[in-house]
């Protein structure tokens, strides 16, 4: 401690902005050359759950939530008018929302540029909808990262928003109305990242229009009872990074994505009848239009009702030219069918991810799987280059093996092949009989092609996919 002790003040202030507020604080205790230091730091992260413990029933007391108060209180007094960085809240034990508010006030005016609200109100004389987040909130010319947790998002009604410096903008709460995106992404002219979640569009048309876009993310709620939009479009020509799940929208007449690189998409389909209508010709085939904006991507992951949808646009699939790496979702209710036209027009792949093997046969699987006998069996994968295949969520059935060996048949190119056993849930390889005869047909494989077959089991998995990395 002596030597932390005798360093310059800036380098300890830098040491204690990575400590929760309350630990910080705790350090005044030390000594007399520590006592103010804390009072100091640019960057304060105050979190209820440190300073209440979990005790079940302890925030619930109105002297427990009052001390916390008092804490947060005494904090920024003591702090002054000192300038502050980055302020983030986690606020759950059913505060006042006007003592957050005014805290938020308080960061507000001394310049903070990172702000982080984690709250829950749950005051029964509080309605959701009559909660405002404070008004200088939205005409901050300071703030460049702005995070929201809530079950409510704390919309500021008549409120001309704008936000010159803000890059960074996350709502996630338990429900966003977006309103019309034309006049709310205007107000945030050096916007780069973008994310919204639980989120519903008010409006049956919407469009995304922002030139300074590079990564959006856009989780709708999916929920039963929600209506499909009627129309979605995409005016992001600057984007890098696509996070798309949404109920999908009956046409997407504008989808400029030019320099997009990675993106995963998830069009959801909830309802028996939403999966009756996708398996309808003449329904949901305006998809094929985003798909033709974002076919210059080099990294694309799809998730299994995606792919039930990109059934209906098969005959105008368009061709991946650039697409090195694709990643694949599957479920057993969901099926197959755009598979093997969607393998033959990424020309360039070199390697393939497979989330689950399992799926929904049908006569228009083709040559993709080995469910059904085809005579052009296997046309579809001696027409892909793909030399890297990961197979996820292995169970270690004989009709995986069976697709496996299908597989090493017929991908020409294939060199590697990991194959992950499943980490949740039971697995056919907890018997021993089964997983003897698991390993020996995977040293059979290895023997009759030269690709190289891995088994890999939960304890050493391969490391998971990201978006950063290789693939969301």
């Amino acid at each position: 401690m002596d030597r932390v002790s005798n360093l310059p003040d800036e380098i300890r202030c830098h040491i204690l902005s990575f400590l929760p507020t309350k630990q910080a604080a705790l350090t005044s205790a030390l000594s007399k050359n520590w006592r103010n230091l804390w009072k100091l730091v640019p960057n304060l992260d105050i979190d209820d759950s440190e300073f209440l413990h979990p005790e079940e029933g302890k925030g619930e007391r109105d002297e427990i939530r009052q001390s916390f108060v008092d804490f947060v209180d005494g904090v920024l007094a003591l702090q002054g008018d000192s300038p502050i960085d980055k302020f983030s809240l986690k606020c759950i034990t059913g505060v006042h929302p006007s003592c957050v508010n005014r805290w938020i006030r308080n960061v507000l005016q001394r310049g903070v540029s990172d702000l982080e609200l984690f709250t829950d109100f749950s005051y029964d004389d509080i309605e959701e909808d009559d909660y405002n987040l404070p008004e200088e909130m939205f005409v901050s010319k300071t703030l460049v990262e702005l995070k929201i947790r809530n079950e409510c998002c704390g919309r500021r009604r008549g409120v001309d928003a704008v936000l010159p410096m803000l890059k960074t903008l996350d709502i996630d709460a338990e429900m966003i109305f977006c309103g019309e995106m034309e006049s709310f992404l205007p107000r945030f002219p050096v916007l780069e990242d973008l994310r919204m979640a639980n989120m519903e569009w008010m409006d049956s048309d919407v469009t995304v229009s922002s030139a300074t876009l590079r990564k959006l993310s856009i989780h709708g709620t999916g929920c039963e009872g929600f209506v499909n939009p009627k129309s979605v479009s995409f005016d992001t020509p600057s984007l890098l990074y696509f996070n798309y799940t949404d109920l999908v929208a009956e046409d997407y007449p504008l989808v400029n994505m030019e320099n997009l690189f990675v993106a995963r998409i998830n069009l959801i389909l909830v309802t028996e009848d939403q999966i009756k209508r996708v398996r309808t010709p003449n329904q949901f085939g305006n998809v094929v239009k985003l798909l033709n904006g974002i076919k210059n991507i080099q990294k694309l992951s799809l998730t299994a009702d995606t792919l039930e949808v990109l059934s209906l646009c098969c005959e105008s699939m368009p061709v991946f030219k650039n697409l090195k790496m694709l990643g694949i979702e599957s479920e057993e209710g969901r099926g197959w069918q755009a598979m093997p036209v969607l393998l033959r027009n990424c020309p360039h792949l070199e390697t393939l991810i497979i989330e689950g093997l399992l799926h929904y046969e049908t006569d228009k699987c083709g040559d993709a799987c080995d469910c059904i006998s085809r005579e052009d069996k296997g046309h579809s994968l001696t027409s892909c280059p793909v030399k890297m295949l990961e197979i996820q969520r292995f169970q270690g059935t004989m009709k995986e093996m069976t697709m496996i060996k299908h597989f090493l048949v017929y991908f020409p190119c294939l060199k590697d092949m990991k194959i992950c056993v499943a980490e949740n849930g039971p697995t056919e390889l907890s018997f021993p009989e089964v997983s003897k005869r698991i390993q020996q047909m995977m040293e059979e494989y290895n023997e009759s092609s030269s690709c190289n077959v891995e088994l890999l089991g939960s304890d050493n998995l391969s490391e998971k996919w990201t978006a950063e990395g290789r693939i969301l």
